[in-house]
């Protein structure tokens, strides 16, 4: 019988038990011990979760208190100098600060650069080298959680993230190459697999998802150096993990390294199963990604038994394991908690708990289990009916999409014409100033929206709580002196789920809580049908807003490709189709928008970049339809309308060309913790439009000094013109108290005044 496992799974809880826990901590409400005891129980409760879905073995130090990047940093004592101190006196402090920034007790660091997690929506915490790093092994982490499972009786394997990987993902601060520390990291990285040897365990799983890249020369060598030795190094057995691909041009080299055992990703790219069975050597252990572990859908018998049945004939059983494709940490935990979702949609979803549940089945069905084979035959016939339900299908949304011609794609003007209209009509001073969307959203006003959803709050008193929440936002920007307003979205929940709550097509969880980073949790919504817009869904709170002040108001809408990127899609349909139908629901509100007076709208696509294909020969043709969704989403407004989009977190070096494509008037990007690296790109390009750099960083409790967000000012000043150049943070304020943010943009708007004051007449 094949060997059923998983590679990581959801760490938040089934009610965010650890967000509640970590921002506790992080207010001072309660102690550390208090934290640490509650993640424990998270690991014990999903373990046995785990085992009683029918895993027969589980994963530990997948875990982590922020992000398991930041763990592996710190578990080779990565900590960069100005961090030290801090962690040497209390390293849960010092953790936190590399992952949020600190400004207390004497401190005041920045935190670490953030970016996407391969084509993910999590956010890892970048780890900063240099050339010269002295690494040092600190397994204390791993080896206490191997330890915890196995006292609970599980067959525990500890993950620890490969070498190669965690240098690639990692930042050089002098311009090295990360790859030059291999050989002073390696020993470290070694004395991680000794400790957890020592401690018992026989099988180690070693997540290298750098295998689904194109790799230099220097990788693919870096690869053999270090699985050569390791394996002349250490007993362990090793199970490679790769996964969120194929492996492609890599399949070679990861079937020639030393290791036990290779996972491989069979449901995001299956085609690669008869090649993975040629190159495969004897004895060698495959683990089987069948079950998708980054969307929602029940699986199909039909497709993945015959796959099973192929890998079995090929595979002795007890070479076979059988697991989702990558860590479930990207879908929530158990679909049996939604009680309240439209039609037959509950039966046809799957999250963290039933897709083991899954994997169980089909093992259990392979070998002859009567039981398992007229469950899974039930299962085929339920992904049947979802695949033809008239819930999915709309005939006039579907003939819209095929009406699309290059003309939806187009404004009025090109870029310059534009801009000299719009500076007609705003007459905004030079370097002007504006924020991303959201202001703080308060647990005042949380309580409000959830006696407003349970009912103990009427929808008339509702929102005069939320209209009262806006008349404070366009006060404060007012009086801060902020040039380009927004309504600061009290009535939002979430950027994408606000959205979806108002378009057929879409539906939402009650419990579908997926980590984003940190203690940040988002409930990706479910595409699940034809996507259209029955009503506008904010053109009465924008037109509110503008309704108190004479400055220009923004309309805030989330972008096309976010809205797909940052939910799980149908997997009946092609993913461009899908974004089309969203670009045109979207495009309708951009004109009732600009119906109503507002001239000024923000089509945010901070998830462009992670949608791009891991593969550069894939990049094309996404790029490709995700600007021309954009552009769909923006068409046809006329010169005078302002449109700008935002992206956060993203490397622009090879995309940039489609940025240009995108034809924003303004793009206001994320760029305080890189120190405004990103801007290289924009300036190699010679990018024409309006470019906001973010010069406060809202992903960190602390206030930046004005001479810090001067600095960044001037340096942008240094690549870019004033007429380009806006003012702004690096994203939406929601997460942010109203203190900190009181402090933050009265300096911003300062340091934009004395700047404008240094430019040539």
């Amino acid at each position: 019988m094949p060997h059923v496992t998983y590679l990581g799974f959801p760490r938040i809880g089934r009610r965010r038990e650890l967000k509640r826990a970590l921002e506790a901590y992080w207010k001072g409400e309660s102690a550390a011990t208090e934290l640490i005891d509650t993640a424990a129980s998270l690991r014990q409760r999903h373990w046995q979760l785990a085992r009683d879905a029918g895993a027969d073995s589980v994963p530990v130090n997948d875990f982590s208190l922020y992000d398991h990047v930041l763990d592996a940093a710190v578990a080779l004592d990565a900590i960069p100098a100005r961090y030290r101190t801090l962690h040497d006196a209390d390293p849960l402090a010092g953790y936190f600060a590399m992952a949020r920034g600190h400004q207390r007790g004497g401190h005041d660091l920045r935190a670490l650069e953030m970016t996407k997690w391969f084509d993910t929506n999590y956010h890892y915490i970048v780890p900063e080298l240099h050339a010269g790093q002295v690494f040092h092994a600190r397994p204390e982490k791993p080896v206490a959680e191997y330890r915890q499972a196995v006292a609970a009786g599980h067959v525990a394997r500890p993950v620890l993230l490969g070498p190669v990987t965690f240098l690639l993902l990692s930042k050089t601060v002098d311009g090295s190459h990360p790859l030059g520390l291999l050989d002073a990291l390696l020993p470290a990285w070694l004395g991680l697999v000794d400790a957890l040897v020592a401690e018992g365990a026989d099988w180690i799983q070693v997540d290298e998802p750098a295998l689904v890249l194109d790799l230099e020369v220097g990788a693919r060598d870096a690869f053999r150096r270090v699985y050569e030795t390791l394996a002349a190094h250490s007993p362990a057995s090793i199970l490679l993990a790769t996964y969120f691909g194929g492996l492609e041009s890599n399949l070679g080299l990861a079937t020639s390294l030393p290791v036990a055992g290779l996972h491989v990703d069979f449901a995001r790219a299956p085609a690669q199963l008869d090649a993975v069975l040629d190159a495969l050597p004897d004895g060698r252990v495959l683990s089987a990604g069948l079950v998708d572990g980054r969307n929602i859908w029940l699986s199909d018998p039909a497709t993945l038994l015959p796959r099973l049945e192929t890998l079995r004939a090929r595979v002795a059983d007890g070479r076979l394991w059988i697991a989702p494709s990558c860590s479930l940490l990207h879908v929530p935990i158990d679909a049996a908690e939604e009680k309240q979702l439209p039609g037959d949609l509950a039966q046809w979803l799957s999250f963290a708990r039933q897709k083991i549940a899954e994997l169980r089945h089909y093992a259990d069905a392979v070998a002859g289990n009567a039981s398992a084979v007229q469950h899974l035959a039930r299962q085929h016939e339920v992904v049947a009916q979802r695949l033809t339900s008239p819930d999915v299908v709309r005939a006039d949304v579907r003939a819209r999409v095929r009406g699309l011609t290059p003309q939806f794609s187009q404004r009025r003007s090109g870029f310059a014409h534009r801009a000299a209209v719009q500076r007609e009509r705003f007459g905004l001073p030079a370097l002007p100033t504006t924020t991303i969307g959201s202001f703080p959203q308060t647990d005042d006003l949380r309580n409000a929206r959830a006696a407003f959803r349970s009912g103990k709050l009427d929808a008339a008193a509702y929102e005069e709580r939320l209209r009262d929440e806006v008349r404070r936002a366009v006060s404060f920007q007012e009086e801060a002196g902020l040039d380009v307003l927004v309504h600061g979205e009290p009535e939002r929940n979430d950027m994408v789920e606000y959205f979806g709550e108002q378009l057929s097509g879409y539906a939402f969880t009650k419990y579908g809580w997926v980590q984003s980073y940190g203690s940040r949790c988002v409930k990706p919504p479910i595409i699940y049908g034809d996507v259209a817009r029955p009503t506008p869904m904010t053109v009465a709170w924008s037109s509110f807003a503008q309704s108190l002040t004479e400055r220009p108001m923004k309309g805030m809408l989330t972008g096309p490709v976010t809205m797909l990127q940052w939910s799980f899609v149908r997997d009946d349909l092609p993913r461009a189709d899908v974004c089309r139908q969203i670009a045109l629901a979207l495009r309708d509100e951009v004109h009732d928008l600009e119906r109503a007076g507002i001239g000024i709208v923000q089509i945010d696509e901070p998830a462009l970049r992670e949608g791009l294909p891991l593969r550069r020969a894939d990049w094309q043709a996404y790029l490709a339809w995700a600007v021309d969704a954009f552009r769909i989403t923006a068409g046809g407004t006329s010169d005078s309308t302002q449109v700008h989009t935002h992206m956060c977190y993203s490397e622009f070096n090879d995309i940039i060309e489609a940025v240009a494509a995108m034809d924003a008037d303004v793009i206001s990007i994320e760029t305080s913790r890189s120190r405004m690296e990103l801007l290289e790109a924009f300036t190699r390009f010679r990018y024409p439009n309006g470019i906001g750099p973010g010069v406060y960083d809202i992903h960190s409790p602390r206030v930046p000094a004005e001479a810090e967000m001067a600095d960044l000012v001037a340096r942008a000043l240094q690549v870019l013109e004033p007429d380009q150049l806006w003012i702004n943070p690096d994203c939406g304020l929601k997460t942010r108290g109203w203190k900190e943010v009181g402090e933050a943009l009265r300096g911003m708007v300062a340091v934009a005044r004395a700047a404008r004051e240094r430019l040539p007449a």
